[in-house]
């Protein structure tokens, strides 16, 4: 979305603020299974706490000013990423005229048909060149 907005931003480039240690991210797939395993527990309880709060958890990119970044936040309710659910995804723009209440696009992200028919217009694209 950053490239579509114009900026000329690569993958390093992005800030990554990881919720995982590096040692999660040696090895293999199985690797990764087996090392993130041993997180599960301090996961749940920090969920759990969140719960409680009436948070939910949301991996969140941002793009300020040509800056991009990625994150774990905690939201509330209130917030209008909170009822996502599923493969659901949500844009905020927050511009001049959005910003006190920022724009919200809000649907399907992900999925089988939703990505076939995101590659079948990229085709289509390609081809009417």
């Amino acid at each position: 979305m950053s490239r579509e907005a114009g900026y000329k931003i690569e993958k390093g480039d992005v800030h990554v603020e990881k919720f995982l240690p590096d040692k999660c991210f040696e090895g293999d797939l199985n690797d990764f299974y087996n090392e993130v395993e041993k997180y599960d527990s301090e996961f749940e309880k920090r969920r759990l706490e969140l719960t409680k709060e009436g948070k939910k958890w949301r991996f969140f990119a941002t793009l300020d000013n040509g800056k991009a970044s990625v994150k774990l936040i905690a939201v509330n309710p209130d917030h209008p990423s909170f009822n996502l659910e599923g493969s659901n995804n949500i844009v905020l723009l927050t511009t001049e005229r959005y910003r006190e209440l920022p724009m919200v696009i809000k649907g399907y992200g992900a999925g089988a048909d939703v990505t076939a028919a995101g590659v079948f217009a990229d085709l289509m694209r390609v081809v009417n060149v």
